[in-house]
């Protein structure tokens, strides 16, 4: 097991009271929050598939996380032993500019509800997921974690980044004045079954993948992408995401957060183009430099994770071919199916 022997700017973690390593194992009682999302459902699915038969879960019509009263009420009553903590408000560039406001307090809400009934209810284990977004806009690539709160952050998303950032020093904080294990891992761009491909809110794989499949059908000459194409993005497929949290509930008890990804990252243009020939659309790709392209580059340095025994397995063509596939399975509106 990784002990916190670093230490991290502005924490003492010699203050740490009583430090309590904690492997979850398959009889632990694991609440989940956020299990319908992209990654909860990754996750939910990686537990069922191995084996963890007390998982609970709620859906957000039966517990409200942004209920403060609520979640305590839920977590005294349920008493669970760990808690992944995957309910987010997310979305793409032009969400996180319109609505600002709920990005920052809805996350805030959520973070302060589940971190504080966990630490009331005496949680052994608790793995709280960030973002990628928390670096800066101009980190040194790849970004390694010590680089947060080096510099300023993506003007675009950086209500949502300071949220994140807000709960990964609550989770520090705790384990500093009470010894908690609270882990923070902070995943790259995810992709995959359960994702949000609206093109309003969506991320940029999704909101291309749809835009791609509606070009197609519709026999358009051309698919028009946001920014200049010159950006660079990693992307990690959510059941690979998913595995990575089971490993670090199992191995990984440092208060320091960690970073998951593939370690290589690809072009706008580049991903454009890949979507393109796995959706079959062979018309042209022009792209919008009026709209916002968001932060230069962003690849993280995922050797800490791959030193300690983890690899992703999902290569980004054959993800993005089984998100399609998904896509169309389930995403796909009559109307939309009838063009």
């Amino acid at each position: 097991m990784v002990k916190p022997s670093e230490r991290t700017p502005g924490l003492t973690w010699a203050t740490l009271r009583s430090y309590r390593a904690h492997r979850m194992e398959k009889t632990n009682k694991i609440f989940v929050a956020g299990h319908r999302g992209l990654l909860g459902s990754a996750i939910m699915r990686t537990l069922q598939r191995q084996g963890f038969a007390n998982v609970i879960v709620r859906t957000r019509a039966e517990l409200n996380l942004a209920n403060q009263p609520a979640v305590a009420s839920f977590f005294a009553r349920e008493r669970p032993e760990g808690v992944i903590l995957a309910a987010a408000k997310v979305g793409g560039i032009k969400a996180n500019s319109d609505y600002p406001v709920e990005f920052l307090l809805d996350n805030l809400l959520i973070q302060n509800s589940v971190l504080t009934a966990a630490h009331a209810t005496g949680v052994r284990k608790l793995l709280f997921l960030g973002s990628s977004c928390i670096y800066p806009k101009h980190a040194k690539q790849p970004i390694a974690e010590d680089s947060l709160l080096t510099g300023p952050l993506e003007p675009t998303n950086d209500a949502y980044a300071i949220a994140k950032i807000a709960g990964i020093r609550l989770c520090q904080a705790y384990a500093a004045q009470y010894g908690e294990n609270y882990i923070s891992a902070m995943p790259t761009n995810l992709y995959g079954p359960h994702d949000n491909f609206d093109l309003v809110s969506s991320h940029v794989l999704p909101a291309l993948l749809r835009k791609a499949h509606e070009a197609k059908t519709n026999d358009a000459r051309q698919l028009v992408v946001w920014g200049s194409g010159t950006p660079r993005r990693e992307f990690l497929h959510v059941d690979d995401m998913a595995d990575a949290c089971l490993f670090l509930l199992q191995n990984y008890d440092a208060p320091e957060i960690i970073n998951v990804g593939w370690g290589e990252d690809i072009s706008i243009r580049q991903l454009s183009e890949l979507i393109c020939e796995v959706v079959g659309f062979e018309g042209e790709l022009t792209f919008d430099a009026s709209k916002p392209d968001g932060t230069p580059r962003k690849l993280l340095d995922v050797s800490k994770i791959k030193a300690l025994g983890w690899r992703p397995k999902i290569s980004l063509r054959d993800g993005i071919a089984s998100t399609y596939q998904w896509f169309l399975e389930h995403e796909l509106t009559p109307a939309l199916s009838a063009r």
